[in-house]
């Protein structure tokens, strides 16, 4: 893959997973009082990459393939 199409890949994924990794860190923030920031990482790591495998990335490359891989649409 070129570095363009993975440098379009990383700027859609920074724009998926932000929210998705904040509100993961809220909830298990305030179910998981006084636990140590690894504790609360053990919990989050799985829970995010099971996200990005299942849902974020098929989202993204069958809505932004295109994009991704630098190839114009044809006018139909």
């Amino acid at each position: 893959m070129p570095f363009a199409s993975r440098a379009r890949m990383a700027f859609l994924m920074s724009f998926a997973v932000y929210p998705i990794v904040v509100v993961y860190a809220t909830l298990v923030s305030v179910l998981t009082p006084g636990w140590e920031f690894w504790q609360r990482s053990f919990i989050i790591v799985p829970l995010m990459a099971t996200t990005i495998v299942f849902f974020i990335v098929p989202f993204i490359t069958s809505r932004f393939g295109a994009f991704i891989a630098g190839k114009k649409k044809l006018a139909a």
